[in-house]
């Protein structure tokens, strides 16, 4: 049974590699897409069973495409290809119904596994997976507001982006320091204790 699979990335190249990786497997290329927002107009139309994507993109990213297509496509599966292991990609990933996420340095035969195993409805998440994302969070998270100010929330929202405290400074045109003791704030006030889990409950309370 053929597999329908869209490819989405900005970089050609890695498009290039990745269909010339699946040649004469029991997956067919359906579509491919250069950014997040081409991903979730394209899926709509081509109707694919799994999308690889990856996350840094221009013209939106690939976890608020993985966000949209759960919405409104619950039935693909989405598998995240990235360049960075980074918990707090990994954290919205999971949190966002991915079903899994991997990394560009993964083998071709571990890549044409992992597409056989999403479309069949397995999810690829180990583990160890979880246990980075949410190993120290409470099982229950009371609903309560969080008083946070228009500069803090900017913050968290940009740490559930993965952004570093650099990236958040010039984000945002503030100093360095400043996005730090921002960042002890925020996590003082959500009662986390790391940016993951601060990345996870912002997700949870859809502010990315």
């Amino acid at each position: 049974m053929t597999t329908r699979v869209m490819i989405v990335d900005d970089h050609e190249v890695v498009r290039s590699g990745l269909k010339a990786l699946l040649i004469d497997k029991d997956i067919v290329v359906v579509g491919e897409a250069a950014s997040g927002n081409e991903a979730v107009r394209l899926a709509r139309e081509l109707q694919p069973q799994v999308v690889l994507m990856d996350v840094r993109m221009e013209d939106g990213d690939g976890l608020t495409a993985l966000a949209e297509l759960h919405k409104h496509q619950p039935e693909t599966a989405v598998l995240i290809l990235s360049t960075y292991d980074n918990p707090t990609y990994i954290a919205r990933a999971v949190s966002l119904g991915a079903h899994g996420y991997l990394l560009k340095g993964s083998s071709g035969d571990d890549i044409v596994a992992a597409i056989r195993r999403a479309a069949a409805g397995d999810s690829l998440w180990s583990r160890e997976d979880l246990r980075r994302v949410s190993g120290s969070l409470p099982n229950h998270e009371p609903d309560v507001e969080v008083a946070l100010t228009k500069r803090e929330s900017e913050v968290l929202r940009q740490i559930a982006l993965g952004l570093t405290n650099k990236e958040i400074a010039q984000a945002l045109r503030i100093s360095y320091e400043t996005v730090k003791e921002h960042v002890q704030h925020v996590l003082r006030k959500i009662g986390v204790s790391d940016r993951t889990q601060a990345a996870v409950w912002a997700v949870r309370r859809g502010l990315v």
